[in-house]
């Protein structure tokens, strides 16, 4: 069975038609996008100018909400990838500047090779559908990870997509795509060897900011928030020189089952803490 035999037997017919309506960037996604997500009494709930600026996300328990459903696994990446279109604008609705999704990571690749195939095909079906409405939401589109293990087709759909939304001032979208943290310093303190062996930078000259500056993730500041989801209590190796002063909050929810109303609460956990990063 191809790729898209995998995808299409992963889901019933009812699911099928609801995450090709989300990711179809039609008139549907317009209407949506026009729709409230927050009533006025909610947003007036939130102190405004303490909303994080960067959530970072790891999307756990896709495969157990499948397993739950008696769906095969792929099924709950379907219902993850529509959660993850609704938490986007959600968290634009609030004021969130950058969410950083952990959708594959460098230990992925263990998964068998089916499940691993539908899911380049979806990161494929994802990016070419939704570019439309991230242009028209002003959305800006990046990855981080190493990049050049991935396919060469999803490789080229990833560099297409962050030319096309380079523009995009209203919100940053950012996948983790074979990304792991101990391998983003791996390639970081790499590079920094290279540029001494190279007289271009003196061991002197090392500092936290420069190895920062080395990072996937120089673009950004570091996440404000970390959110798991699950259950779980790991980091599994995400963001960990980026999280060193994060907030974490982990969710006892499966991720396709993470809602706007999840992420409002926890945008209000969040504003109820004092962040002292080591004062």
């Amino acid at each position: 069975m191809d790729v898209n035999g995998v995808l299409m037997q992963a889901c019933d017919t009812k699911q099928e038609e609801a995450i090709a309506t989300d990711f179809s960037g039609g008139p549907s996604d317009q209407k949506k996008s026009q729709e409230k997500i927050y009533s006025e009494k909610q947003l007036e709930r939130l102190h405004r100018f303490r909303v994080p600026k960067h959530i970072a996300i790891i999307m756990d328990g896709n495969r157990r909400w499948a397993k739950r459903q008696g769906l095969p696994p792929m099924a709950g990446h379907l219902q993850g990838a529509e959660t993850l279109a609704k938490i986007v604008r959600a968290a634009s609705t609030l004021g969130i500047e950058v969410l950083t999704f952990y959708a594959f990571s460098t230990e992925n690749w263990k998964r068998s090779p089916t499940e691993v195939k539908a899911l380049m095909q979806l990161f494929n079906t994802l990016l070419v559908k939704k570019r439309e409405q991230m242009l028209e939401e002003g959305v800006r589109f990046d990855v981080i990870g190493d990049v050049s293990k991935l396919p060469h087709a999803l490789r080229k759909i990833v560099e297409e997509t962050i030319e096309i939304t380079k523009e995009g001032k209203q919100f940053n979208l950012v996948l983790a795509l074979n990304y792991g943290g101990r391998d983003e310093l791996r390639r970081a303190i790499s590079a920094i060897v290279e540029d001494c062996l190279a007289k271009k930078l003196s061991k002197e000259k090392i500092t936290e900011e420069l190895i920062a500056s080395y990072l996937d993730t120089a673009r950004w500041e570091d996440p404000d928030l970390l959110i798991r989801t699950s259950g779980e209590t790991r980091l599994s190796n995400f963001l960990l020189w980026q999280i060193s002063y994060s907030e974490v909050c982990m969710k006892d929810v499966l991720w396709p089952d993470f809602s706007k109303e999840d992420l409002f609460e926890t945008v209000l956990e969040y504003q109820k803490r004092e962040r002292r990063k080591g004062q």
